[in-house]
């Protein structure tokens, strides 16, 4: 067995192709992300699209865009997802239905925008990992990780849903509608204040820098490293919650500000220095004070 233990020839070319897989987490791991991330992007593109085309004139930013993409065909438990998003905060007899529906939302939201920036972290681990496999060493697999990771944000996915139903329950508006005059304004504010605070800086540095985090608390146990996983989506909650709030101001399924803000956190987490966050901190409170002379 122990010349054969590598040799997959007597399988089959799936069974081939699984055994690979199991011989290379690292790969596992960057399918079943990739495939998380763009059935995510998917479901919101088409979430955004139903949106759009249910509001009037002079909606969120993009909806002329958005009307003008063909509407695909969905599961019907999908179409059911939808409605209760879209519908006005909160529904006669489905709260708790409508509830649920804000919080996959905003998990879904999480996935498309914040997982991304995770990559480093993950590939991270996994090189440790293969480091630890070469030398015979037991290791958990990366995806226990990456389900820490995503536990937390499901968890913030939790409050966001609630401050949802908050605000649009309170304006009687729809979700997916900006919030306007102080709410919109409010909520720039507190982004862009963030984006010079100690705390954000103390964050970033901790999602800027996985190896030393990863290889201190490194353990063989899948409780830790799950746990070890939810820390690091602490840390990447603390960086990224307040521009989660930008989309209150833009509306909360706008793709094309979620794209932004994903891509910003992408390029924030992997340069030094404070300058890319001032400077979005900046526009987002000059874009406050706007908002609040428009709305005056």
């Amino acid at each position: 067995m122990t010349g054969q233990e590598h040799d997959f020839s007597h399988l089959d070319r799936a069974g081939r192709a699984t055994a690979g897989l199991a011989r290379s987490p690292r790969l596992a791991v960057t399918l079943t992300i990739g495939a998380g991330i763009v059935l995510a992007w998917f479901i919101l593109a088409a979430m955004a699209i139903r949106g759009a085309e249910s509001r009037l004139a002079g909606g969120a930013p993009g909806d002329t865009l958005l009307k003008d993409l063909p509407r695909l065909p969905l599961p019907e438990f999908l179409d059911r997802f939808f409605a209760l998003c879209l519908a006005p905060a909160p529904l006669a007899g489905s709260a708790a239905a409508q509830a649920l529906a804000f919080v996959l939302m905003w998990f879904l939201m999480a996935v498309a925008a914040m997982l991304p920036s995770a990559a480093p972290m993950i590939r991270t681990y996994c090189e440790i990992a293969d480091t630890a496999r070469t030398k015979g060493e037991p290791v958990v697999h990366p995806l226990v990780l990456v389900a820490g990771y995503l536990a937390t944000w499901l968890a913030a996915s939790v409050a966001f849903a609630a401050l949802t139903l908050a605000v649009h329950g309170f304006a009687a508006g729809r979700v997916l509608d900006p919030a306007v005059g102080l709410a919109g304004a409010a909520a720039l504010t507190i982004a862009g204040l963030f984006q010079f605070s100690g705390l954000k800086q103390a964050c970033l540095k901790k999602c800027r820098n996985p190896f030393s985090i990863l290889f201190a608390n490194w353990s063989v146990i899948p409780a830790r490293i799950f746990g070890l996983g939810a820390e690091q989506g602490i840390w990447c909650l603390g960086c990224c919650w307040a521009l989660m709030l930008v989309m209150f101001a833009v509306g909360v399924m706008n793709i094309f500000w979620m794209a932004l803000i994903g891509l910003f956190t992408l390029i924030e987490k992997q340069t030094t220095g404070r300058v890319a966050s001032q400077v979005a901190g900046a526009i987002l409170l000059v874009w406050a004070a706007a908002l609040l002379l428009v709305s005056a």
